[in-house]
């Protein structure tokens, strides 16, 4: 089995990592800022070395690509995204990236020609923290937004995608949209708990959590806190506290796969002395299986009826729903394989969390690769793998992609 150099794949991580670095070990490479664009010239230059051509499409999206026997096949694609959160870690999406450039340089240290070519790709915009949404870049490409859609979208400083991509000098000239490829592959730390717990190198990811967002109210009265007895009170925040609870418990009945979240809410009037009278909030509920989500949202319909049959009112509303995703068998087959020659010990994954590889799997086979995490650390700068588990995940990245590549 091929295996890449990994001290050469570590150095190149550290170096990446000097770009945008902030206290803590982390950085900050927000989507076409600055950092961003040294972050994108320096991989430029390794991928122009190592003999690769390199296009840029309107969204900005790098495409370095080493060239097959037969140019005239669809290429293999891998890669993931260079920017960061503003607060983050020096591996989330580069990893994937850098890993892919390296499988490049490894064919060329072995002299290896596939038959397809390979190409790593650079996602603009995966994270959405200067842009929303996320993984605006990637949506482009696989059809879910069109690009005037993307370039209007504008950051806190009024800077429109189309004028920051002018700026950064990475508004290029191909069409952002789809081409045929023949396989896919996105390395990514897992940003989770699980390998890492259970002493896994490898995750084989099956495929990503669909996620439904709702928008929800509870509406009561205010009053005085002094002089409004308990009984006679319409306390819209015991409502929420219910609530909250009953979304935790339908979590807990589709366990282990289901994650059910309420992670902000407003109080009105929000005084020490006032009984609060309205409480404004957020649900999103997560699952791989479609039908399980619609069960969760019954469920809950279910929870908010019943705080409808006392003193207080409520609302909900269903304001986002992203399907869950299935990756192509054969590519997860691949990976599987590839691991298993290997020798790393290895499970299969749903993927919680959503990435550039979830919009392409729209248009192209697609699979995923996870290393574990220390501490299921990530989007923080304290987000840490180790130098083996990055060899390890791009070992298997090295051998799925060869074998698609020589494909015919």
């Amino acid at each position: 089995m091929r295996r890449i150099n990994a001290a050469r794949l570590w150095d190149s991580l550290n170096q990446m990592a000097t770009l945008g670095a902030i206290p803590g070990n982390g950085v900050c490479r927000l989507a076409l800022s600055e950092e961003d664009r040294q972050a994108r010239d320096l991989l430029q230059r390794w991928a122009t070395d190592a003999g690769c051509t390199v296009r840029v499409d309107e969204m900005g999206n790098m495409f370095l690509r080493r060239e097959g026997r037969q140019p005239q096949l669809a290429p293999v694609l891998t890669g993931s995204h260079v920017d960061s959160q503003p607060n983050g870690g020096r591996y989330d999406g580069i990893y994937g990236v850098l890993a892919g450039l390296e499988v490049l340089r490894s064919l060329n240290d072995a002299n290896v020609e596939t038959e397809r070519a390979i190409e790593v790709v650079n996602w603009t915009n995966e994270e959405g923290a200067r842009f929303a949404p996320a993984m605006l870049a990637s949506g482009v490409f696989s059809g879910v937004f069109t690009r005037d859609e993307a370039w209007q979208r504008e950051d806190a400083q009024g800077i429109s995608v189309e004028q920051a991509l002018r700026d950064t000098g990475y508004l290029g000239s191909h069409p952002a949209r789809a081409f045929p490829i023949h396989a896919a592959y996105e390395l990514h730390i897992e940003q989770g708990p699980i390998l890492e717990a259970e002493g896994k190198t490898i995750g084989v990811v099956r495929g990503a959590q669909g996620q439904r967002w709702y928008q929800a109210e509870v509406v009561g009265f205010s009053a005085h806190a002094g002089t409004t007895p308990l009984p006679l009170r319409r306390d819209a925040l015991l409502g929420f506290a219910s609530l909250v609870q009953a979304v935790n418990q339908i979590g807990l009945h589709f366990a282990p796969d289901a994650r059910a979240t309420v992670g902000r809410a407003d109080i009105e009037p929000n005084s020490p002395n006032v009984v609060p009278g309205c409480v404004r909030f957020s649900i999103e509920f997560r699952h791989p299986d479609e039908q399980v989500l619609a069960e969760m949202e019954a469920a809950l319909l279910r929870a908010f009826a019943e705080i409808n049959n006392g003193p207080l009112t409520t609302s909900v509303q269903r304001i986002f729903d992203y399907a869950p995703i299935e990756f192509d068998a054969h590519c997860v087959a691949t990976v599987r394989e590839a691991a298993t020659a290997l020798g790393y010990a290895q499970r299969e994954m749903i993927s919680g969390a959503g990435h550039d590889a979830c919009y392409l799997s729209r248009v192209a086979p697609t699979a995923m690769i996870f290393i574990p995490c220390v501490d299921s650390i990530s989007h923080n700068p304290a987000e840490n793998i180790s130098e083996a588990w990055a060899s390890a995940g791009a070992n298997v990245l090295l051998n799925a992609v060869v074998s698609s590549a020589m494909e015919v």
